[in-house]
């Protein structure tokens, strides 16, 4: 009997088939079939120092490991014969129907990943109708990226100094921001042993090795440090108000004063200034989420900073449905470890609204630019899709814990 044809029921995925056909997608990106894949090409396009920077973690990585194992201890328990066939992956977060339910997470001086990275990768955000996340530690100022991309949101470091506190949120409002996410697990720096021994820092200290680490890497010297130079040295813009340190100097320190003294009363008041969404990120224990709750913030984002930051600090996943528990009704979002379409599934099945990805869409840009992140978010949202299909849902509020089992 001949077989009809197979088609896709959706447009937001691939063809659900492609790989029993052979079909892979066109040019320098066809060898890209997964997430991990970017990061084989952006080592090799990369200096060491900002592979370094970007792949590294805090001392023995054991956050970093434990943000990946946390997924590999759930195993899924599908549903069959369910009729998959109108499924979609949309999810609306703050009266805003996004095309998927993940997002680019803030990932500081992305201007030296790729040309102009922080547009790239907000522009690619804005076409594929998900929301990016601009770093505090940006290069590229917030005013410039809130042009191209307005429905971009913005991360802020800051420092225990009310003044300089409320001189950002009036820059981060005017701008027209709608979204705030305020960062609050950095009161230190953690211990980034690799950043020294892939010898990167902030800002970059000219020095024979990094100039050879630069030569050594043609393509990114020509096609982004020396176009990036042609507008003269990126400085760190949106850390405060004014414009921060230059991201290259032998002499300049960046100003990390003051952030040992952010507290919940500097939160009070934020809540009190911002007219917009405040998002706070980087809640692990379920007493800050009842702070959080109780001060009257719009969303929480769990996260161990990608594991940068307290070495041990537990898993987000792991501590995800206690958190959901002490937020109540707030959408507690999450980031960390998620690398394919069943850990955004698996998060979504134990509660999470939402999840970002910072080191795999950084990868994608520094691999192919603007072309490298939209091919990295058709990725993800193929994956899901397809999951969604051999579990058995057609919307992703059908999950729930019943789709997994603990394997370990």
């Amino acid at each position: 009997m001949k077989q009809s044809a197979i088609t896709t029921t959706n447009n937001t995925s691939s063809h659900a088939w492609a790989a029993f056909n052979g079909t892979r997608p066109k040019g320098n990106l066809g060898k890209v079939l997964a997430l991990d894949d970017f990061e084989k090409l952006a080592r090799a396009y990369l200096p060491r120092a900002l592979y370094g920077y970007i792949a590294g973690s805090a001392e023995t990585r054991q956050s970093w490991k434990d943000n990946y194992s946390a997924y590999e201890q759930w195993g899924f328990v599908p549903r069959v014969l369910q009729n998959v066939a109108r499924r979609s992956q949309k999810t609306t977060l703050f009266n805003h129907e996004w095309s998927s339910p993940f997002g680019i997470a803030p990932m500081g001086i992305a201007a030296l990943s790729t040309h102009d990275g922080d547009r790239v990768l907000a522009r690619a955000a804005q076409h594929a109708n998900i929301p990016f996340i601009l770093s505090g530690s940006s290069l590229t100022r917030l005013e410039a990226v809130m042009e191209e991309a307005p429905a971009s949101w913005f991360q802020a470091y800051l420092p225990g100094e009310q003044y300089r506190i409320n001189a950002l949120i009036d820059r981060v409002q005017a701008a027209g921001v709608g979204t705030l996410v305020i960062t609050v697990d950095i009161p230190v720096a953690g211990n980034r042993e690799n950043n020294i021994r892939a010898g990167f820092s902030t800002p970059l200290r000219p020095s024979a090795r990094l100039v050879w680490d630069g030569i050594s890497h043609p393509r990114w010297l020509l096609n982004t440090f020396l176009r990036t130079l042609l507008n003269g040295i990126p400085h760190f813009e949106n850390s405060f108000a004014e414009r921060g340190a230059p991201i290259i100097s032998s002499r300049v320190d960046r100003d990390f004063s003051h952030r040992e003294h952010l507290d919940w009363e500097h939160i009070k008041k934020i809540r009190n200034r911002w007219p917009g969404h405040l998002i706070i990120k980087g809640i692990l224990n379920q007493q800050d989420a009842s702070m959080a709750k109780g001060i009257g913030v719009d969303g929480i984002i769990v996260s161990n900073h990608g594991g940068r930051q307290l070495d041990g600090a537990v898993s987000p996943l792991r501590v995800l449905p206690g958190i959901i528990n002490a937020a109540g009704h707030l959408p507690v979002m999450l980031d960390g470890g998620i690398r394919r379409g069943s850990d955004v599934i698996k998060a979504m099945s134990l509660g999470a609204k939402f999840v970002f990805l910072g080191r795999p869409f950084n990868f994608a840009a520094a691999a192919a630019s603007e072309r490298g992140v939209a091919h990295a978010i058709s990725l993800l949202q193929a994956e899901i899709d397809r999951n969604m299909a051999m579990l058995g849902v057609n919307r992703l509020g059908e999950l729930g814990n019943e789709f997994l089992m603990k394997m370990k």
